[in-house]
């Protein structure tokens, strides 16, 4: 039996809450590897709608382990907000179903302040972030300032410790003429979230260790998508994290060879939030169409989202660089009723044709979509759970987007709610 990693074949937003509720249930221990909460999940399971920006999506589903890893920057009064959240929603949350990573760094007011300073700012790129604080706090964590769940539990050390966070935020703020943060508030800040926090600490690397050991079928849950990659997304239009599935090992502790099978998530279409570069967006009443139709609003912040035809070019090279074993396709039903429907196969780059899309920003800027056009169909997918329930061109559609991007389609999804799935390749038995 495989352990299976889930990514985003695309920017985010594919549709991995879903897929990854509908995975649990098979799974014994659910992972989040990389992300802060600035990534939503929306699951619907019956009447329930749960909507996630840090905890596994397996935390909602009985007799699961869920997990938060080291490769998580977290902010533990979201954290603390999220589970009394669920709690009220009737999930029973304790440190039966959820650890989370004693050397997880820690999200601070200092650095939301500072992220929504930058993001605001009319000077330089704007990258289009959340405002959370993810990135200002990544930058700690390599710059080897960070505070970590752990310390939290060691108070005589804290000081210390906030100082020379602050010897750097604070010489920042001086340059932006803006007031300096005070250590005595910091560590209020950090004091009075503790005790909600710590129970749920633990050493995740030896825990998920013992899991495999033991037999477990562990799924490792990415957030946000391959393309947001910090080194092989569209830089700088990226997050401040690895989101491909080699980060599944680094931020768990686990070793490569633990993982089995990689399940790339990519919706019918392709979807945007924020800045950057987008080579199918339709800018029109086409695009409007699709949004509308697939409600395609972000779950944490609400914005919405840029829509283009689906680009195979993209989905082709984040097959490569996730190792991606098969494509879990959503939203096959939003394109009902279209009569053609026009799909990128290569990109036209200063009058020559290419088929990757290239690293330099500039470049990336000037690509134009090469487009095959594929005959639409006229009955619907919606709710679709087996090939029978498909119309014929859906399934030419399909299969055509196989041949593109050179993997195999291992489930199609054609609505939110969870059983409507057709599996064709079960990965936890690949």
């Amino acid at each position: 039996m495989a352990n299976v990693v889930v990514v985003g074949a695309q920017w985010g937003d594919e549709g991995k809450g879903k897929l990854v509720d509908w995975l649990s249930e098979q799974a014994d221990t659910v992972v989040r590897f990389q992300g802060g909460h600035n990534a939503g999940h929306t699951l619907v399971i019956g009447e329930n709608v749960y909507k996630l920006s840090l905890l596994p999506s397996g935390v909602v589903r009985p007799n699961k382990l869920s997990v938060i890893g080291s490769g998580v920057v977290l902010d533990p009064h979201h954290l603390a907000s999220e589970v009394e959240k669920l709690i009220g929603q009737g999930v029973p949350i304790s440190r039966d179903n959820l650890r989370v990573a004693d050397n997880a760094p820690l999200i601070l007011s200092v650095h939301r302040e500072l992220d929504a300073l930058r993001e605001s700012s009319n000077a330089g790129t704007r990258i289009g972030t959340t405002k959370r604080g993810i990135g200002p706090a990544y930058e700690d964590k390599v710059g080897r300032r960070a505070i970590r769940l752990m310390d939290l539990a060691d108070p005589d050390t804290l000081d210390d410790k906030i100082e020379r966070l602050l010897s750097h935020h604070n010489t920042l703020r001086r340059g932006l003429g803006l007031p300096e943060f005070q250590a005595a508030a910091i560590r209020e800040e950090l004091m009075s979230v503790a005790p909600k926090v710590l129970p749920y600490m633990d050493t995740v690397w030896r825990l998920l260790d013992e899991e495999r050991r033991a037999g477990k079928r562990i799924l490792f849950e990415g957030a946000q998508g391959a393309l947001l990659d910090i080194d092989h997304g569209t830089y700088p239009f990226v997050t401040s994290s690895n989101t491909v599935a080699g980060q599944a090992a680094t931020g768990s502790g686990l070793g490569p060879r633990a993982i089995g099978y990689v399940l790339g998530i990519a919706k019918a279409y392709t979807t945007r939030v924020g800045e950057g570069p987008f080579p199918t967006e339709l800018d029109n009443e086409i695009g409007n169409r699709i949004g509308e139709r697939g409600r395609e609003f972000g779950t944490v912040t609400g914005r919405k989202r840029r829509c283009g035809w689906f680009d195979s070019v993209l989905v082709r090279q984040t097959v490569r660089t996730s190792g991606i074993d098969g494509i879990a396709l959503t939203k096959l039903d939003i394109l009902d009723g279209f009569e053609t429907i026009e799909v990128c196969v290569r990109y036209r780059l200063d009058g020559q044709e290419i088929d990757h899309l290239p690293a330099s920003q500039s470049a990336q800027a000037r690509v134009e979509p090469v487009y095959e056009t594929i005959e639409g169909w006229s009955g619907s997918t919606a709710g679709a759970r087996s090939w029978a329930d498909l119309p014929a061109q859906a399934i030419k559609y399909v299969r055509r987007i196989e041949e593109l991007i050179g993997a195999p389609v291992a489930l199609v999804s054609t609505s939110p709610d969870r059983e409507d799935t057709i599996l064709v390749q079960n990965p936890f038995e690949a």
